[in-house]
């Protein structure tokens, strides 16, 4: 009891051939290492327990192997492999980023990279979780993934590749593992169910591969657990009972009731299912996934996506015989509605039992027939569909007779003789004529065209007319010319303003505005120089008033000053720059050349 050692642990890969379902990746590791063509930084992302670490571990055991066999594997018996295999190798470093995600953690293996490796040719570095890492924490791992030392090798582990950061990503290698197949799943569990010397059914195993969902990892953990539960004798019974697997058989009962529309008989097996402890969710999952095989073996083509236990495959075939897709896709529907607001309902049985009753009658409310058997389809319309167009009658105008009058869209108002002027009642209004429909329609009238020449008329647009108004009732001034900036009468006025905020017991803008010095740029501008952040704002909370009195005073509204603050003459004093340890280290090289023989003779490599 004491030397028991889970599956998932006991038969953990230890070379490439023997990773399982990743074929892909260990086909590509293996060559990159036959051909001398490692990357200083990889990424493997992908899902849980597919074997992302258990790659990290063989590569890094690998590339240090001191007898490389001509496949690319280690041989497992030199110093390198042996203090492996037994945990002791000092050239593999393993660290979990999800505890230890702060600065001092990555900054504590950037000093462990400067350290050549005792023995063998390179460190390698296996960062698990890498994406539970701080975003200071990967600003500090940058520098050093970019341009680590040439016996440096980065692993990084992740199930999570969108939380990490794009600089990262550029710097690394990607490899994405995939989900592990239920064929090879139950390949490999067979392959350990022979080598334990058990008693398994394969129906068994492949209930394991469906349930671990392409996990290795949970299927071994399932195996262990169902071998203690069965004493080494696994039946596909004991198995669902275990997983707590609702039986086929009862959905291919219920499928049968609906069928037959027996709502009773299935309302009892629901029961019966939930007395067995299945909650109701589980029902509408597993009835779901249950039509979508029986929908998948409607075309022969889609018969390979049918993933069943053994035994299974026939009996969908031909129950998928008496069911149409258009029943299918409808139950689909419903069993997809009725599984996202479970969560919300309160009374979770009768939220499920009016799924069933709704399954129950889909079949008559599908199957509208006729009298004769036939079922009725809706016509389907080949050609374009167009919108279906009212017409509206013209109106017929009582034609009456009227005089001549103008249709342009410009009015035009008769000059007044000079004697006479015009006045509100002699000004009538203009009313819009109302137009009657007639009872009975009359033929059109041709347009008739006035042939008689009216006399030249001078006419004055509206607009003219309102303007010859206003220019009676109201006198227009002149504007006065307005007069250049002065310095000195500007300055003036600026110290006046000054004392009137001195009145106002203002004492601090007032001394702000004797502070400030003056400075014209045109005719209509002005600078003004100060010398804080806080005068500034003491001057823009003015500029209204003091503006008023400037442009009074030159009779201008367009003057405008502009606050800037004012540059000391004196320059600053030249700051020596600071050198790192390499450019010391240059400049000491230079002033004594032993130093650089020094340091290639012991290969020593200079910190930043």
């Amino acid at each position: 009891m004491d030397n028991f050692v889970v599956s998932a642990r006991k038969y953990r890969p230890q070379t490439f051939d023997t990773v399982v379902g990743q074929k892909h990746i260990t086909t590509t590791l293996k060559n990159a290492i036959k051909n001398h063509q490692l990357a200083h930084a990889f990424l493997f992302c992908g899902p849980r327990g597919v074997g992302k670490t258990t790659c990290a571990r063989i590569l890094a055991k690998t590339i240090n192997c001191e007898n490389l066999q001509p496949n690319g594997e280690a041989c497992d018996k030199c110093p390198s492999c042996v203090s492996f295999n037994d945990g002791a190798s000092l050239n593999i470093h393993e660290l979990d980023a999800a505890s230890n995600n702060s600065v001092d953690d990555i900054r504590a293996l950037v000093e462990q990279v400067r350290f050549a490796p005792q023995a063998g040719k390179y460190k390698v570095y296996i960062v698990d979780e890498v994406h539970m890492l701080s975003a200071s924490a990967f600003n500090a791992f940058l520098k050093t993934l970019e341009e680590p030392p040439g016996y440096a090798i980065f692993i990084l582990a992740t199930t999570e590749k969108h939380k990490i950061l794009p600089t990262i990503l550029s710097r690394c290698q990607i490899f994405d593992f995939k989900r592990i197949t239920n064929n090879d799943t139950v390949e490999h569990l067979e392959e350990i169910v022979e080598n334990e010397h058990l008693n398994a059914e394969k129906a068994a195993l492949q209930v394991i591969a469906q349930k671990s969902e392409g996990c290795m990892r949970d299927a071994l953990s399932i195996l262990d657990k169902i071998v203690s539960f069965t004493d080494g004798k696994l039946t596909y019974q004991n198995t669902i009972d275990n997983l707590n697997i609702l039986d086929e058989d009862y959905y291919f009962k219920m499928l049968e009731c609906l069928l037959q529309q027996d709502l009773a008989g299935l309302m009892l097996l629901y029961d019966e299912i939930n007395r067995k402890g299945f909650e109701g969710d589980m029902v509408l999952n597993g009835f779901a996934e249950f039509i979508r095989n029986l929908l998948v073996c409607q075309d022969s083509k889609a018969a390979s996506l049918l993933d069943v236990v053994e035994g299974l495959q026939q009996k969908y075939l031909d129950f998928a015989k008496k069911v149409s897709a258009s029943l299918l896709v409808s139950a689909l529907n419903i069993l997809n509605e009725a599984e996202i607001n479970y969560k919300q309902a309160r009374n979770k049985r009768l939220h499920v039992e009016m799924a069933l009753i709704k399954l129950n009658f889909l079949q008559q409310a599908i199957e509208l027939a006729s009298e004769n058997g036939v079922v009725i389809k809706k016509k389907r319309i080949d050609g374009p569909v167009a919108f279906r167009e009212k017409k509206i009658e013209p109106l017929q105008i009582i034609a009456q007779p009227q005089a001549p009058k103008d249709t342009s869209a410009r009015l035009y108002i008769a000059k007044e003789t000079p004697g006479k002027t015009t006045t509100k009642e002699d000004v009538k209004p203009i009313v819009e004529e109302k137009k009657t429909v007639a009872q009975n329609p009359l033929p059109k009238a041709k347009p008739q065209i006035s042939t008689r020449v009216q006399s030249p008329v001078s006419k004055q647009t509206l607009l003219d007319a309102i303007k010859a108004k206003v220019g009676k009732e109201y006198d227009v001034t002149e504007v006065e010319n307005p007069e250049p900036l002065e310095l000195c009468r500007l300055q003036s006025t600026w110290l006046a303003y000054s004392d009137e905020l001195l009145q106002q017991n203002k004492h601090a803008a007032a001394m702000t505005f004797r502070a400030a010095e003056l400075m014209i740029v045109d005719d209509e501008n002005f600078k003004i120089f100060v010398h804080t952040t806080v005068q500034k704002k003491q001057i823009e909370l003015e500029r209204l008033f003091v503006m008023e009195k400037i442009c009074a005073l030159f009779k201008n509204r367009m003057l405008n000053f502009q606050i800037e603050f004012s540059q000391s003459d004196e320059e600053p004093e030249d700051v020596k720059p600071v050198l790192n340890s390499r450019q010391r280290f240059e400049i000491m090289a230079e002033k004594n050349p032993a130093l650089k023989l020094l340091k290639d003779k012991l290969k020593l490599n200079i910190d930043y």
